[in-house]
């Protein structure tokens, strides 16, 4: 952490063992649940300023709004843009990190900075048990 020149807090050190514990992105709402000695006024801050240091990815998967998971690149540049999956019956998102983002051809003149690559489907637990999107769960 401190590479990327932020001072390793203890609120800090708490939302990135949260965050490296979730192994999947999480929302706002589940980083909450998961630190309760945080408010959320301090858990957004520290997310913020990891986004702005490039330790976080923020997902936007279109539905739920955004999730949050770390970054594995080191540097100011998202090596590590990979395809993300969300599955529409369990309504989880997973990083396939073994696929890379396909290399998108830009019109000259575009600079590409993050890339941003969801995919939206029925992940291989749901399939196997036959479900489909058109599910309707009640929490």
């Amino acid at each position: 952490m401190s590479e990327h020149g932020i001072k390793p807090t203890a609120n800090r050190l708490l939302v990135l063992k949260a965050l490296a514990e979730s192994h999947r992105p999480v929302t706002m709402a589940e980083l909450e649940d998961q630190i309760d000695t945080i408010d959320k006024s301090g858990i957004f801050r520290t997310l913020t300023l990891f986004k702005e240091n490039h330790l976080l990815h923020q997902i936007d998967d279109g539905c739920e709004g955004v999730r949050y998971e770390l970054c594995h690149a080191h540097g100011e540049t998202d090596d590590d843009r990979h395809v993300h999956f969300h599955c529409e019956a369990c309504h989880r998102t997973f990083c396939l990190e073994e696929i890379p983002v396909p290399a998108v051809d830009l019109p000259q003149g575009f600079i590409a900075e993050t890339a941003n690559f969801m995919i939206k489907g029925i992940c291989p637990e749901c399939a196997g048990k036959g479900k489909t999107a058109h599910t309707h769960h009640h929490h």
